[in-house]
């Protein structure tokens, strides 16, 4: 996702910022969800997501943390609203560059249905950058549908809906 107005705040201090959010019980286990892909004992793909109704909460906990941070000066992060209403959403989702093309995107997506139905939801939310394609095809391959489409920041956006499809259980008897 790229803001404008992250543009004049020095790499290094928005690093921090993430990081710090990264080590606040709410980011890992808390609201939110961190999943982590490993190989070798390299930390190589991560996805982060959230029920829609923690998104102001894990929003605050970056505003609060760029709020003390000298490169965001006396403008702390203020984040727009990127879910739609009734959904389990994928924050963001990154593997190493010398890691893409070898499916790990795919098995953390893979891995999210869990989480979204440990959280009692049964819908997963995204948002694709209009220029990103790619990245359109590979949610689309894992049943993804665009479902509308938002501007954040400056930038049109395809929002995509994955509906799990709800386990059934046979009776014997």
């Amino acid at each position: 996702m790229q803001l404008d107005e992250l543009e004049d705040v020095p790499d290094g201090d928005l690093l921090k910022v993430i990081r710090a959010a990264y080590q606040t019980k709410d980011y890992l286990s808390g609201k939110a969800t961190t999943v982590v892909a490993v190989i070798n004992q390299k930390i190589v793909g991560v996805a982060f997501g959230y029920p829609d109704k923690y998104e102001a909460d894990v929003d605050e906990i970056m505003t609060k943390l760029s709020a003390h941070t000298p490169g965001f000066g006396d403008e702390p992060l203020e984040l727009e609203s990127e879910t739609f209403a009734g959904e389990w959403y994928l924050d963001s989702i990154a593997v190493d560059p010398d890691y893409q093309g070898r499916g790990i995107g795919g098995q953390l997506l893979a891995a999210l249905p869990r989480y979204v139905k440990r959280d009692g939801m049964a819908t997963i939310g995204l948002n694709v950058d209009f220029a990103n394609p790619g990245a359109k095809k590979l949610y689309q391959h894992h049943q993804y549908q665009v479902v509308g489409t938002m501007t954040i920041g400056d930038h049109q956006y395809y929002h995509m809906q994955h509906r799990l499809v709800p386990e059934r259980v046979a009776m014997v008897g």
